[in-house]
């Protein structure tokens, strides 16, 4: 006999399925941390267009295919960020979610219409999905995906999972997950050439060993002149590289705050605060969980840890 239940359903629903609900006018805007992540992925952009531009003029010599074609062709790309049929694709393959069954449908649908009929978004916008973990989390991606783990559907009371599911729709009215993607997805040459070098790290230093040591003290002299004299060049600016993964961290950390804000400003402060507060619960009993974080770790976290959070929810509590 299955002794499970099912989580209670204890949201307080304001607007009943097929009563009338009033939509903004702007169903979407940008924030200013939307602003701050498109600036910091600038220069990885820059590299990846240095990449593709590269390979288009070896392909002009090669083949006699015009150089502006592929390149013209991977910078419309980023558009497939908000193509419905690319984004099932993405939710299936690379995030590896897949559509609600007919029960976790029924769970989903009236608290998703809850949750955006407060906000007033048209909800039929977004597409649901669901992820096959143990984890209680969620997520949004793309330009219309909403998406909880099994967990958090099983689990959740309706009133903490519509406080799930209004920070999601947070990220997506505020432009914070069109902004990642594109972000994630101009940076693929980029991630590429950087795992092929890591790849070649190996050899590189079988291959360095087996030289002299005055071929290799000439490789480092020059290597040091050059960086020298690149940075003297530039006024020491490549340095700042070194700042932007803790930079775009910082700007992710507001964007959860912010997530969290649109969540409570909804109404569902309270629950959120309760599973941020089981979340802490939970993490405080993991063995070898109770050390803190080092400054690095954390500083390169792109989540805020969940005190952190509840300390920002108080405003609205």
């Amino acid at each position: 006999m299955d002794d499970t239940t099912d989580p209670p359903d204890d949201l307080e629903y304001r607007n009943a399925p097929g009563t009338r609900v009033a939509y903004r006018a702007r169903q979407r805007w940008t924030d200013r941390t939307v602003w701050l992540a498109l600036a910091l992925h600038l220069p990885s952009f820059l590299l990846s267009f240095a990449l593709v531009l590269m390979t288009a003029l070896a392909l002009d010599e090669l083949l006699g295919i015009p150089a502006w074609l592929p390149a013209g062709l991977w910078g419309a790309s980023g558009a497939l960020a908000f193509h419905r049929p690319t984004e099932g694709l993405l939710a299936r393959h690379l995030l590896h979610l897949h559509r609600p069954l007919p029960g976790e449908r029924a769970t989903l649908a009236p608290v998703w219409h809850e949750v955006t009929a407060r906000a007033g978004v048209d909800g039929s916008r977004y597409e649901l999905w669901v992820e096959d973990s143990d984890g209680l989390n969620a997520l949004a991606a793309a330009g219309h995906i909403v998406a909880v783990t099994r967990r958090a559907l099983r689990d959740l009371p309706t009133s903490r999972l519509g406080a799930v599911l209004a920070h999601e729709l947070g990220h997506h009215t505020n432009g914070h997950a069109w902004s990642g993607t594109l972000g994630w997805w101009y940076a693929i040459p980029g991630r590429w050439v950087w795992r092929g070098l890591t790849r070649l790290k190996p050899h590189v230093i079988r291959t360095a060993r087996g030289a002299s040591a005055t071929v290799l003290s000439i490789v480092v002299v020059l290597a040091c002149c050059a960086a020298f004299t690149t940075l003297r060049a530039t006024y020491g600016l490549p340095l700042l590289l070194l700042a932007l993964p803790y930079l775009a961290a910082a700007v992710s950390r507001r964007a959860e705050l912010r997530a969290d804000a649109h969540a409570a400003r909804l109404g569902f402060g309270r629950p959120l605060a309760l599973t941020l507060q089981e979340r802490l619960a939970e993490q405080s009993g993991t063995p070898g969980s109770s050390a803190e974080p080092r400054l690095g770790a954390r500083l390169l976290s792109h989540h805020p840890d969940h005190r952190t959070r509840l300390e920002h929810l108080q405003r609205y509590l």
